[in-house]
């Protein structure tokens, strides 16, 4: 079934219902159409450098949210020396590269620079404070930097706490953004952190180097706050890079709970899968509605419920008609619009991306809000329900509209 062939447009909602009861999905095909479509919105790519024991997992936990042991366990071999990491792994916002080994083996990174040319968004180099023996990781850096020196390079110094004092805790307010860093800062640590800093200063490049200082350790380390200059590090990664991973992966002020947060961001990493597939010239129906199926049902898991028969009849009741029909008319105005010669694969295109991701995305914030307040026992009000839903698809086309346009400049 495909976009063009209109007779099917009136069965779009009717098949969704029914490959909710009954996913079959053509992984093999389906995988097809993925590929194609990821050529179209790759996914955003953070290269990390670093020695073992850095800190580089704690800072993807930090950014993901994601637990230890699931990023522990979720690194795959990328290159000899590299591996990366898809977040979430089903449908990803964004790919993390570890280079892992330095300092401990012969290391030559022009294999991992050759994939990365077409790849890294933002290269983030963590050191640790206390290890002054940073000799491999400027190496390497210097490598990179004269084969690319407009590169941005943010260097992340971490492990703060090592050198404190006995029995104290983190500096507040965070004072590490001051330039001259203040003598408030435990000498030990000032001055080992204006070392590294020094020995950047010889590397070669002319794009400006960008530090922050942080520390994230457990709760039960006993410091006050575990994420201590994450806040900074959101900050350089936003200044440096126009990805938008902050509320990609944060969400905004309504994402106020793991559940939400969990569920924000698989339904991002599935909006920009769909809206890879709009971007196509002619996309496959079937593979759209496919990628919201697998949306959805991974939503009912989350939340501990499954999408029967009686389920299903209550949330598409609720959303009402008329929601199908706008669904069905937005996407059916884009795929005429793509059509046309030379506008239609510029504007059309992107119109075609970000109609496909922004459905997919109102219909998992309307699946969550249902899903939601059936788990707690609570009725599902209509008129909130179908709010719910016209919200999120205005808040989509804004989210992968400038997602998209942003990939194809």
């Amino acid at each position: 079934m495909k976009f063009h062939d209109l007779k099917n447009w009136q069965n779009y909602w009717r098949q969704l219902r029914t490959a909710l009861l009954d996913p079959k999905i053509d992984d093999e095909a389906l995988e097809q159409s993925l590929s194609q479509a990821r050529t179209k919105v790759p996914v955003p790519v953070l290269w990390l450098i670093g020695k073992t024991q850095a800190g580089k997992t704690s800072i993807v936990r930090a950014l993901t949210g994601s637990e230890t042991a699931e990023v522990g366990n979720g690194f795959q071999p990328c290159t000899k020396n590299t591996h990366f990491y898809d977040f979430p792994a089903d449908a990803p916002i964004v790919r993390f590269l570890d280079t892992r080994g330095l300092g401990e083996v012969a290391y030559d990174p022009s294999e991992d620079i050759d994939y990365c040319e077409s790849q890294a968004h933002l290269l983030l180099t963590v050191m640790k404070v206390a290890d002054l023996r940073q000799e491999a990781i400027f190496d390497v850096l210097t490598t990179i930097r004269q084969r690319h020196p407009d590169w941005p390079l943010l260097i992340a110094q971490t492990g703060l706490h090592e050198l404190y004092s006995s029995g104290t805790d983190h500096i507040q307010p965070w004072p590490y953004g001051d330039t001259p860093l203040p003598d408030t800062i435990p000498s030990d640590l000032l001055q080992a952190l204006l070392s590294q800093r020094a020995s950047a200063e010889k590397l070669p490049g002319s794009a400006p180097i960008h530090w922050v200082a942080i520390d994230l350790t457990l709760p039960e380390d006993g410091f006050e706050n575990p994420d201590y200059g994450l806040d900074a590090l959101w900050q350089e990664i936003e200044i440096l890079s126009s990805l938008g991973l902050q509320q990609l992966l944060n969400g905004d002020k309504e994402v106020h709970d793991l559940y939400a947060r969990t569920a924000h961001q698989h339904i991002i990493g599935y909006s920009l899968t769909a809206s890879g597939l709009g971007a196509l010239p002619v996309v496959d129906l079937v593979a759209v509605s496919a990628v919201q199926v697998k949306l959805l049902h991974g939503l009912a898991t989350l939340y501990e419920q499954t999408w029967d028969k009686d389920t299903i009849t209550k949330f598409f009741g609720l959303m009402g008609a008329s929601v199908a029909s706008g669904l069905i008319a937005r996407m059916l105005g884009r795929s005429i619009v793509k059509l046309i010669p030379v506008w239609g694969q510029t504007v059309g295109a992107v119109w075609g991306a970000s109609s496909s991701g922004a459905t997919t995305y109102a219909l998992g914030k309307a699946s969550v809000y249902f899903l939601s307040r059936r788990k707690e026992g609570l009725n599902v009000d209509a008129k909130l329900l179908r709010q719910v839903y016209s919200d999120a698809l205005a808040q989509g086309v804004a989210i992968l509209k400038s997602r998209f346009k942003n990939k194809s400049e």
